[in-house]
């Protein structure tokens, strides 16, 4: 015999599916806010210090010196104590000329892909009486080469003792600014300029009165750093070759 659910059944779950619903709804808010909120960001990677390229001789390669007490050891120090992210990397050979370095350059730059190339050569060519138009097409030669890899350039000129002859050492400082305007590198004329007094030989100069001390590293320093800091800070949409450092 079939007997009749009672009511308060139908009632009961009615009420219970009513406050499920009521549940369900409550809670579509929270579940949209979650999925609005945006996911946590990773942190950017750090973009690597650009590389400076140093390629030079004796001069930059602390020739009689302790480690550390070169120009190029000091202009990192300054880099870092002006928080500029750049990285140097020191190709310097004692006894370098211009021929022996436009053959490595190549490899360096591949290597190091630098952003920035600094050349100091020329003191050998000198001293082995090469032709200054060698010197000079390896000069523009490196400048080119450097340029081709996207990197900013300075030249760093040097000038002969005046045993040489005055119209040798006008010819010899024409090398630099001559390869510095036809390729377009910035250009420091003499590097050594803040110890080229004559009296500054005995004071600045290692016994063989070539190659600086260690005093006069500072000093060597402070005659480059602003054409080292233009090459660095200039936007990256002005040339480099449109600066040129007297």
């Amino acid at each position: 015999m079939h007997h009749p659910k009672p009511r308060h059944t139908r009632r009961h779950f009615s009420a219970q599916l009513l406050g499920l619903l009521s549940l369900c709804t409550l809670g579509l808010p929270h579940l949209a806010q979650a999925q609005e909120q945006p996911a946590a960001l990773a942190p950017a990677p750090t973009a690597a210090p650009a590389r400076l390229l140093i390629v030079g001789d004796s001069i930059s390669a602390e020739y009689g010196l302790a480690r550390g007490q070169g120009w190029v050891a000091l202009l990192e120090q300054r880099l870092q104590t002006q928080g500029l992210p750049v990285t140097v990397v020191n190709a310097s050979l004692s006894g370098e000329t211009t021929s022996g370095a436009r053959a490595r350059l190549p490899a360096l730059l591949k290597a190091h892909q630098p952003r920035y190339v600094v050349i100091e050569l020329g003191g050998n060519d000198a001293l082995r009486g090469l032709p200054l138009p060698h010197t000079r097409d390896n000069l523009r030669a490196m400048i080119d080469a450097a340029h081709a890899a996207s990197a900013r350039t300075l030249l760093l000129g040097i000038q002969v003792p005046p045993n040489y002859g005055a119209q040798y050492s006008r010819d010899f400082a024409a090398v630099f600014t001559q390869a510095a305007e036809q390729s377009g590198a910035a250009l420091v004329p003499f590097m050594l300029e803040a110890i080229s007094a004559p009296d500054d030989v005995q004071t600045y100069f290692q016994p063989d009165r070539i190659h600086p001390n260690a005093a006069a590293q500072p000093l060597i320093l402070d005659t480059v750093w602003p054409a080292v800091r233009a090459l660095l800070t200039a936007p990256q949409s002005q040339p480099a070759q449109n600066h040129q450092s007297k």
